[in-house]
């Protein structure tokens, strides 16, 4: 559950987004609320696994990762688990970005260690080093696409 600190960030956060034509959301509660307090309708929740695999990518290890995009990088080479858990969440925002008219906006809002690993996955020759540091509340990116293929990628804090 949302804290009433956390609607009033998301409802702020929200306030300087534009229109989104499609919002998709995790299957956590959270999701969905912060969706909703961002000012957004969800279209739709998908239960899709966590980024989080024993043994590969421990709970919030990203947050104490010095560089965690590039060492998302060296994980999706050698993980197949990790890599199957990104491209299965790639394929719902790629489904996403599909329902939305050119030049409009799909929203996801999921959780820090399932969205580190799919801009790594949707920009596997991106800017990794200039990403920066993990991904915290109400932080994301903004994807543009050729059809399946990203062509940028920007990190928003």
């Amino acid at each position: 559950m949302l804290s009433a600190e956390g609607v009033r960030r998301a409802r702020h956060h929200g306030e300087s987004l534009p229109e989104a034509g499609y919002v998709l959301t995790g299957p956590d509660r959270r999701h969905v609320e912060t969706a909703i307090a961002m000012g957004y309708a969800v279209d739709e929740m998908v239960p899709w696994p966590s980024g989080y695999l024993t043994g590969v990518v421990e709970h919030h290890d990203q947050w104490r990762w010095e560089r965690p995009f590039e060492r998302y990088a060296d994980l999706l080479e050698s993980s197949r688990s990790l890599r199957g858990v990104a491209q299965t969440h790639l394929a719902h925002w790629l489904r996403a970005v599909g329902r939305v008219d050119r030049g409009g906006m799909a929203l996801v809002v999921s959780s820090g260690g399932s969205i580190e690993p799919v801009l790594v996955a949707a920009a596997p020759d991106g800017d990794h080093a200039g990403w920066g540091p993990a991904l915290q509340h109400l932080q994301g990116a903004t994807l543009n696409f050729d059809g399946d293929t990203c062509v940028s990628v920007t990190i928003r804090r």
